[in-house]
């Protein structure tokens, strides 16, 4: 039987491509949830985020937790030895959100883009997964 390789060339594009993707993707979302998600949980005067009309009330401990969490993951997300352990934080977070979103405030329709992001930031932490090795042995010196 006779196997067919790729050109070390191509192997090598290919996975530059990826990289770039991944760091473009990781910038991307890091912003944004440093920014426009995190970000406004924590600096918004609490009376304005605790809406009455909401359809979940979340207790301000909470926000303000989510609110971290997403913060330390965004700037994670950036950081080339914690991107693998920010993904995947991130991804069970958002996952938490679309569960959120469809069960306690029944509106499954909102479920959709937290649940995208998580598959986006599983697939991020997969890809990333030899930071972890790095970053342990960073802590093992």
């Amino acid at each position: 039987m006779t196997a067919i390789t790729a050109p070390a060339q191509t192997v090598t594009t290919s996975a530059k491509i990826r990289n770039r993707v991944l760091w473009t993707l990781q910038i991307v979302l890091g912003l944004f949830f440093v920014i426009a998600s995190g970000g406004p949980k924590l600096v918004i005067p609490q009376t304005l985020m605790a809406n009455e009309s909401a359809p979940v009330a979340i207790p301000l401990a909470l926000l303000v937790f989510i609110g971290v969490a997403e913060v330390a993951g965004g700037i994670g997300l950036m950081v080339p030895k914690l991107s693998a352990l920010a993904a995947g934080g991130l991804s069970v977070l958002t996952l938490l959100a679309a569960g959120t979103q469809a069960f306690l405030a029944d509106m499954p329709g909102m479920a959709i883009f937290p649940l995208v992001l998580s598959a986006i930031f599983a697939w991020i932490a997969y890809e990333r997964r030899d930071s972890i090795a790095a970053l342990r042995a960073t802590i093992s010196r």
